[in-house]
């Protein structure tokens, strides 16, 4: 009696213990509407809706395999190491809870547990924009086929320099827009490119970048600037989309509007950006041959001035692999800015870190980008490899990673932009290097008579060989007309006479 008296409590203590079973509406309605529904709803850019049960059931198998791998939701920085902010990420429980419903037969539970479906902000996120402009003609993408890269000119036509807070781009067919980057051309080379195939844009990204402004990625909200920081809009500049279609198996016309947040004022302190190798990584002769594994680039920078970093990113191309960016500070203390272990050429964002760091003077950031060039590689365009070379299209290959903050102390603002700037330079060796190999010195007189089109003795911008115009304009052109004179070409002369006699550039 004693026994059975005792086997009788010890039952509700068991039940108890159990775990409730998973249901839609109580365990995997919160995670989807958190996590997935902004982008996987009508009119967005997820391919296929995710705002019920009948339409979570229906793609359960999927969500669960794009969540295992990582693929989704679209977010590649390791945010165990560097805290950021609005983490993309689901937990390794909120995982696990999506496989426990699926193998228990996808319940739909109670709808009486279901959280209220989100709201979404229509129209535009940050409020009225300073500035809109929207694209002159759409672009055609049609129903199926390979994935399109497109630059797009938006003419911004400022009287005078203006400071961006934020950019909010508005695809009016979300479902077909990957991603966009924002450029800046100051020259008027992307205008000269625009629409000759016949199409609105231009393919490849050979015109001259003369800044950077951001990017749009579905799925992340308009951020506006910490603080009074700003980034810089010379006048004359156009608005650059660099960006990537996706078919959704509807064949859709995008005409993209963007809006643009001025600051009030110039800021306080100016934003600096220190890229790792400089130029999207020129300076460091990329050179990949065909099967390569584990080819890797590498450079670093010591820090003069105490400095207060915001956010970082990176770019390259579809050979990449890995990126990762570290700050061993002058006691030996190493932080890692950013680490990305398996990059998607298809998701490049901008991680704001949680808090700013401090990085006191003497600091080296270090950068480390891998790529690999064999068949193995998934996403290696070309089959089979090629050599593959530092280059603006989107099968050649670039890699930098770029870390964006303001020297702590207003009165160190000088010196660290100054020495951002040397850094820049060093993109300069390595062109000096290629011509060196090209036998440009040797030739230089033939060359110049051969590009001077219209004989004036000048060789214009639009004369200037492409790949090499926005590096040797910004090496020469000292009264910055867009052209090289006779005196500049001189310098030009004596800078490859500098290097053939190891003199350096």
């Amino acid at each position: 009696m004693k026994k059975v008296l005792l086997l009788s409590l010890s039952l509700p203590l068991v039940a108890s213990a159990e775990e409730p079973a998973v249901t839609y509406h109580r365990d995997i309605a919160p995670i989807i509407y958190a996590n997935c529904t902004a982008c996987h709803r009508p009119g967005e850019s997820g391919p296929f809706p995710l705002t019920n049960y009948t339409e979570v059931s229906r793609r359960a198998m999927t969500i669960s395999r794009v969540v295992n791998d990582r693929y989704m939701p679209p977010w590649h920085a390791n945010d165990e190491v560097t805290k950021f902010l609005d983490v993309r990420r689901l937990s390794s429980d909120q995982i696990a809870r999506i496989d426990q419903w699926i193998a228990a037969g996808k319940p739909e539970g109670d709808a009486a547990d279901a959280p209220s479906y989100p709201t979404f902000t229509e129209g535009w996120q940050l409020g009225e924009p300073d500035l809109v402009v929207t694209m002159k003609e759409a672009y055609p993408v049609p129903a199926e086929g390979r994935d399109i890269y497109r630059n797009f000119v938006l003419p911004l036509d400022l009287p005078e320099d203006q400071w961006v807070k934020a950019i909010e781009l508005r695809p009016s067919a979300r479902s077909v827009v990957h991603h966009s980057l924002y450029f800046l051309d100051d020259s008027g080379t992307a205008r000269t490119l625009d629409g000759k195939d016949g199409k609105p844009g231009f393919n490849g990204m050979t015109f001259r970048m003369s800044g950077a402004l951001g990017g749009y990625v579905p799925g992340v909200s308009a951020r506006k600037l910490p603080g009074d920081l700003a980034r810089p809009l010379p006048k004359g500049s156009d608005l650059i989309l660099s960006t990537h279609f996706h078919p959704s198996g509807k064949a859709e016309m995008e005409q993209t509007t963007v809006g643009i947040y001025f600051a009030d004022a110039a800021p306080a302190k100016k934003l600096e950006e220190l890229q790792l190798p400089p130029g999207f990584g020129r300076s460091a002769g990329i050179d990949i041959p065909p099967g390569e594994k584990d080819y890797r680039i590498e450079d670093s920078f010591k820090l003069p001035v105490d400095v207060e970093a915001h956010f970082v990113s990176g770019h390259a191309h579809y050979l990449c692999t890995t990126m990762k960016m570290t700050a061993t500070l002058p006691d030996g203390t190493e932080k890692v800015l950013l680490d990305i272990p398996e990059w998607d050429m298809d998701w490049q964002d901008t991680y704001y870190f949680a808090e700013p760091i401090v990085l006191t003077a003497g600091t080296v950031v270090k950068s480390v980008i891998t790529y690999d060039n064999s068949a193995d590689n998934p996403n290696n365009p070309t089959t089979p490899p090629v050599r593959v070379k530092w280059g603006r299209e989107s099968t050649d290959e670039m890699g930098s990673i770029t870390l964006s903050g303001v020297a702590l102390d207003e009165s160190d603002a000088t010196r660290l932009n100054l020495s951002t700037k040397a850094n820049r330079a060093r993109i300069f060796t390595q062109l000096g290097q290629d011509l060196r190999k090209q036998g440009v010195l040797e030739r230089l007189p033939a060359i110049v008579k051969s590009l001077d089109a219209n004989g004036d003795g000048l060789l214009q911008e639009a004369e200037l060989p492409q790949r090499m115009r926005g590096a040797l304009l910004m090496r020469l052109d000292e009264d910055g007309d867009k052209a090289l004179n006779s005196s500049e070409i001189q310098s030009l002369k004596d800078w490859l006479s500098a290097l053939k006699a190891g003199e350096g550039a």
